[in-house]
């Protein structure tokens, strides 16, 4: 059910995905390039690639790139894109992030950025990615974070309940939203599915609310409530959110992490 909800939504906004600052632009999709150190001979699959972004920054620098999502309303966005772009080593596939149609031992790179938080188990998802991964082979994923600690105590409490909070107003905003997770929740995700950590960066990103918003189409009522859990925020979860009021504008910042891993040597 809840895939179904990330089909109907992102396939009734998929050609703004295009346009979307926060994904064509972002900081964090060069930084990945970088991190990533992509190599001319790979084959490269980008998981939930919406209107193809993270897979057309990869392109240029490998042999094929094939750039996959859920929601096949995408696909077509970005294959124009591509298109446009005279991208030619790339090809366009229908893919559940949880159940790859592809074969082990198929790919250098998995790539995922801005969407793992949709998905209803992230730990399915990089357990998948290692299966399809050759021996060595890299998985690089970019999401949205939300505080908070695999700790105990106040502090650790207050971080979790923030975590919640932030969790709260991302799904009031898009009912496809599934689950941020934690800095520390994602290092053990990529190490129970059997990878090293190879890099782990975290940056922050600004987004104006009205945009934010109105990206989902999101109706009058609930973009009141957003507003008034931006503003009203509890302590930790305002720290992490760090509204900022400019006349009639409203920003906040969001978090996002970067995490390369590798898939383990086996005997």
């Amino acid at each position: 059910m809840h895939k179904d909800l990330v089909q109907e939504q992102f396939g009734a906004n998929a050609a703004k995905y295009a346009t979307s600052k926060v994904h064509a632009k972002g900081a964090s999709l060069q930084r990945l390039v970088e991190l990533v150190k992509p190599q001319p001979d790979w084959q490269v699959l980008d998981v939930a690639t919406a209107a193809g972004h993270t897979a057309f920054a990869f392109a240029p620098h490998v042999a094929h790139v094939i750039a996959s999502d859920i929601t096949p309303e995408m696909l077509p966005v970005a294959a124009q894109q591509a298109a446009e772009r005279g991208i030619e080593n790339i090809s366009f596939e229908t893919a559940d992030a949880e159940s790859l149609p592809f074969p082990d031992n198929n790919f250098d790179l998995v790539t995922c950025r801005i969407a793992a938080h949709h998905f209803p188990d992230a730990a399915q998802f990089m357990a998948e990615a290692a299966r399809v991964l050759r021996p060595a082979g890299i998985a690089a994923v970019v999401d949205n974070i939300a505080p908070g600690s695999r700790l105990r105590g106040k502090k650790a409490r207050l971080q979790n309940e923030a975590g919640d909070y932030y969790n709260a107003f991302e799904a009031l905003r898009d009912p496809s939203h599934n689950t941020c997770l934690s800095l520390d929740a994602w290092t053990a995700v990529f190490q129970n599915a059997g990878f090293s950590i190879q890099a782990q960066e975290t940056m922050y990103k600004w987004l104006d609310f009205d945009d934010w918003a109105s990206r989902m189409q999101v109706s009058p009522k609930n973009t009141i409530r957003l507003r008034a859990m931006l503003l009203q925020a509890p302590e930790k979860a305002a720290e992490f959110l760090t509204p900022q009021v400019t006349g009639a504008r409203i920003s906040f910042r969001l978090t996002e992490a970067i995490l390369i891993g590798k898939v383990s040597a086996t005997d």
